[in-house]
């Protein structure tokens, strides 16, 4: 599947910005079945200096330096992609959660894995969150069906309900709340799933905006997106689920790239000198080629 996307932020000041610096993750992943076929990244007004390289995780992460006034910055994606994500395995012959979890049964990628069991600053440990999502993995249980398991519970439990979060709701709150968006839905499951000890990790990215003809349209679009990263043990490797949408990700998302949490993939972070009070509008558009 090919796919454009038009991605724009823009903040507008009270009154003009002297000088800032603004880290971006706007640019999409190359990955084995992510193929970038043609990007572009746009400041307006146009940044004094730049700067491109890759952060811990492995992505694309952008620097731009302003030095001229400004009373509205606003920067914009155009990109073309290609994207063909593997079929996930058989959910019988993943192996036991209990395996998985810690990364124990070893393999190339293990130690990477292992790096996202741990709480990270938005994704805390909490008791009822982990009992909440424990009740997806009995003893025994293999490791893809528990989660199938937990993603419907959630499309069943949670409603989707924009404005009642923030992006630092905790996650006990969004589960006694019972509603929340994509990053609310991803931030528990994951907290949920280290508390086990299965390694998972917080994906961004895009979601098809208009869906195939007679079939429903994905909550969470035209904006950002977020989803989960499950670690299956070695054989399997990571596959990626969507809480918001109950689905195994296969051809309807574009990877912006993974971390522990929200925060390691903020799309527009900055300092400003100067600006005072400011609004800020986002506009997304993913469509099929």
């Amino acid at each position: 599947m090919r796919f454009t996307i038009e991605h724009t932020t823009t903040y507008n000041y009270a009154r003009p910005v002297d000088l800032a610096c603004h880290m971006l993750h706007l640019l999409p992943r190359e990955l084995p079945y992510q193929k970038i076929v043609g990007s572009e990244l746009i400041g307006d007004p146009v940044a004094a200096r730049r700067t491109d390289a890759r952060d811990h995780f492995g992505n694309h992460v952008c620097w731009l330096f302003l030095d001229v006034p400004h009373p509205r910055f606003s920067v914009s994606l155009h990109a073309e992609v290609e994207v063909e994500f593997p079929p996930p395995p058989d959910p019988e012959t993943t192996p036991a959660w209990e395996i998985v979890a810690t990364a124990r049964d070893g393999g190339p990628d293990a130690w990477q894995a292992a790096e996202f069991v741990f709480q990270s600053p938005m994704v805390a440990a909490d008791p009822e969150v982990a009992a909440y999502v424990a009740q997806s993995f009995p003893p025994g249980r293999k490791v893809l069906v528990g989660v199938i398991d937990l993603l419907d519970r959630i499309r069943r439990d949670f409603k989707f309900q924009s404005g009642v979060t923030t992006i630092a709701t905790p996650v006990g709150k969004v589960l006694a709340q019972k509603a929340g968006v994509c990053q609310d839905f991803s931030h528990l499951a994951i907290s949920g799933l280290r508390s086990l000890g299965i390694p998972a990790r917080y994906v961004s990215g895009y979601i098809r905006t208009r869906p195939p003809p007679g079939q429903v349209r994905r909550r969470g679009s035209d904006q950002s997106h977020a989803w989960v990263g499950v670690w299956l043990g070695a054989e399997h490797g990571w596959v990626d689920v969507d809480p918001t949408n109950n689905l195994i990700v296969h051809d309807e998302h574009v990877v912006l790239g993974w971390g522990r949490d929200y925060g390691d993939l903020s799309p527009v972070r900055g300092i400003i000198l100067g600006g005072g009070k400011h609004t800020l509008s986002v506009s997304v558009d993913l469509e099929a080629v």
